[in-house]
């Protein structure tokens, strides 16, 4: 995620408002307002969540369906209010805006589907025959309060992608939208509470000291965002002793091979780099291309990227193919990455300049790149393509894996073998064959980074919900004898047969210790010759 990410940022109290204005990025406009929610109000929040949370549990995952359904009914139902909310205050383009309900429908419709047999308990079998006498189940319970902080850059789909599993699975939810974006995801808790639904979702906005109270409150943190902050979260909530899981930040490298469809990884580039201003966790960064199939990749990718339209277009207008970035502090990277690059000898094949009026950057191709440059290091988080000129396959791996991240990666190729080969030895969470950002959506797989990009995983199957829960191990007699042999009081006849039962299943010698031929071995003198 960017590294801008403020959602709990420390900030001087001399700064601190009781109110923090919303400005929609692409026209300076204020959208509306959110109360800057101190300590003692994200506790008390967290309080009456916590007492709403063991009658969420008690209906079980039927009676939790219904409740999740009847809300995704209302968020389709006042689509054009929400989407509307988040093409305001993101400044994002009207048809970017569109995948905010799609992550909604496809999230509570795969939770719901699949919540009752993810968080059935387990029987397991006995591991030996000493406790053959044994009934072993795995339970899971949630965790009573779950908290899920999320950034700027998709404000529905980005919390949409954590809170159905959580409370399916029978958690309270307390959700921190980033300051920059959090008015349409406040309007989708409301929906919740105005379906009638049990007061077991709640919404804590403001600054950085608000994100803090959320950690020092819930029982397990969901977070997404920056590396830099994810590292405070995970060592606070490491000192309080909560789980918690984080997705970070990305520098996504996409490797096209001499062999690859340029036609589809030119597109491939294009949408995977430039979809919502290029600000995806999962967007493309880098692009490595191996050296026959170079010059003619770099002349399509340019002409694609003069072909887009930039801009806020009305909505339902579809007009313009990307909007704005979200915030100053997003654009202040995108042109020193681009300053970087220019004055260590990159070229700018086209875009390179941000846009008289708005917070506007346009599609940006970049050549003669190398790792010295930040375009091609740090997360950019930004409509940037640089493409660099790679000898073979090994150089492309070797600079694929030459980064701190490792959140995704493509590989593009017309050889399954090569697929094979390449991808495997990428280090990503995540790697798609022949396109861009899609394992994100393919939920019976995890989603997650590698090395500096996180911990732990959304999705993933099972996880959806489980990630949520506590694991219990529970135990109880086939038959309930009086004693049990390795009970008190230790006697010569109870050590006996302790000591015999144990060569019997627990030893692998038994052929010899009686005498027989051990396969595979000499039993003869001769033999042993």
């Amino acid at each position: 995620m960017s590294t801008t990410d403020e959602s709990i940022h420390p900030v001087p109290k001399a700064a601190k408002r009781r109110v923090v204005d919303v400005v929609n990025p692409a026209d300076g406009s204020i959208v509306g307002s959110v109360t800057d929610m101190g300590a003692a109000e994200v506790a008390a929040l967290a309080a009456s969540l916590r007492d709403a949370q063991p009658a969420w549990e008690e209906i079980g995952p039927e009676g939790r369906k219904k409740f999740l359904l009847a809300w995704l009914d209302w968020i389709v139902d006042n689509k054009d209010h929400v989407l509307g909310l988040v093409h305001k205050e993101a400044g994002k383009s009207w048809g970017d805006a569109q995948i905010e309900l799609l992550v909604a429908v496809e999230v509570i419709n795969y939770a719901v589907k699949h919540g009752a047999e993810f968080l059935a308990g387990e029987r397991r079998t006995p591991h030996n025959v000493s406790a053959v006498t044994k009934r072993l189940r795995l339970l899971r319970r949630p965790y009573q309060l779950v908290g899920i902080i999320t950034p700027w850059n998709y404000p529905v789909a980005m919390p949409m992608m954590d809170v159905p599993g959580a409370l399916m699975a029978g958690a309270a939810v307390l959700t921190k939208p980033s300051e920059v974006t959090p008015l349409a995801w406040a309007e989708v808790v409301r929906g919740w509470d105005e379906i009638g639904a049990p007061p077991v979702l709640g919404i804590a906005t403001g600054l950085g000291e608000t994100g803090q109270a959320v950690v020092d409150e819930v029982d397990m943190i969901q977070f997404t965002g920056s590396t830099a902050t994810g590292r405070r979260i995970g060592v606070r909530a490491a000192e309080r002793l909560i789980p918690s899981s984080l997705e970070l930040g990305g520098k996504d490298a996409m490797v096209v091979l001499s062999d690859a469809d340029l036609d589809r990884a030119v597109q491939g580039a294009i949408w995977g780099g430039l979809f919502n201003s290029g600000q995806s966790c999962v967007a493309v960064e880098r692009i490595y291309v191996e050296a026959p199939a170079y010059n003619e990749f770099v002349r399509r990718l340019a002409d694609e990227a003069d072909r887009l339209r930039i801009g806020h277009d009305a909505p339902g207008a579809f007009e313009a193919d990307y909007g704005a970035l979200a915030n100053q502090n997003q654009m202040d990277i995108v042109e020193r990455h681009v300053a970087d690059a220019v004055d260590k000898g990159a070229t700018v094949i086209t875009g390179g300049k941000r846009g008289e009026k708005g917070l506007f950057y346009p599609p940006t191709v970049l050549t003669e790149v190398d790792h010295s440059m930040l375009a091609m290091t740090e997360e950019t988080f930004g409509p940037l393509l640089p493409v660099m000129k790679v000898a073979d396959e090994e150089e492309a791996i070797r600079l694929a894996n030459d980064s701190p991240y490792g959140l995704s990666a493509s590989v593009w190729t017309s050889s399954k073998e090569r697929a094979q080969r390449v991808g495997r030895r990428l280090e990503a969470g995540g790697v798609n064959i022949n396109n861009a950002m899609t394992h994100v959506f393919q939920f019976p797989l995890p989603m997650g980074g590698w090395k500096s990009s996180g911990l732990g995983h959304r999705f993933g199957g099972p996880n959806i919900v489980q990630k949520y829960c506590r694991q219990q191990a529970f135990v109880s007699e086939r038959v309930n004898l009086k004693s049990e042999l390795h009970w008190y009081p230790y006697t010569p006849k109870k050590a006996a047969i302790t000591d015999k039962a144990l060569r019997l299943v627990g030893m692998h010698d038994w052929r010899r210790r009686l005498g027989r031929p051990v396969p595979g071995t000499p039993s003869t003198p001769s033999e042993k010759k």
